[in-house]
């Protein structure tokens, strides 16, 4: 029995668990990004989105707490979206475009005013109506990158 048949097998397997293991640490980094965006998501529009258009009730504790959430997880973005998974999340409806990375310093200079926007009506959201104009400004700093640097899927 000659051995080498044998070394070959082993570095063969070898190289394709090093690929798969590859494949998914980078699909780690998109579920990671992609649960950066829920979590902004979730408070954006499923707290606020919702209490804006009448379908859940003015809370303002619930309001206070999304805003906050919102804060600290966008200030996060540029750090979170630094590794490149360079593939998107299986079945995902939303994408990151590989813009992000062949331009990370504008990708990083949306946040800036995302964050003023959110700073700019913390504290001062009392009811549906302000938090009305609150929604709308934030909404356009987010929409100032999703535009840019998300892609659709499906």
């Amino acid at each position: 029995m000659e051995k080498w048949p044998m070394i070959r097998t082993v570095v063969v397997v070898g190289a394709l668990l090093l690929g798969a293991g590859a494949v998914m640490a980078q699909q780690d980094v998109a579920v990671q990004q992609q649960n950066q965006m829920k979590t902004q998501g979730k408070s954006m529009y499923g707290v606020i989105g919702k209490t804006v258009k009448g379908e859940t009730p003015y809370d303002q504790a619930a309001i206070d707490t999304a805003i906050t959430e919102l804060e600290a997880s966008v200030v996060k973005i540029p750090t979170v979206f630094t590794p490149n998974p360079k593939e998107d999340v299986v079945n995902a409806s939303f994408g990151s475009s590989q813009k992000i990375w062949q331009n990370k310093a504008d990708f990083d200079s949306k946040v800036p005013p995302v964050l003023k926007a959110i700073a700019d009506v913390k504290g001062k959201i009392k009811d549906t109506a302000s938090l009305k104009v609150a929604f709308d400004s934030i909404q356009a700093k987010c929409t100032d990158c999703h535009e840019t640097y998300r892609v659709k899927l499906k």
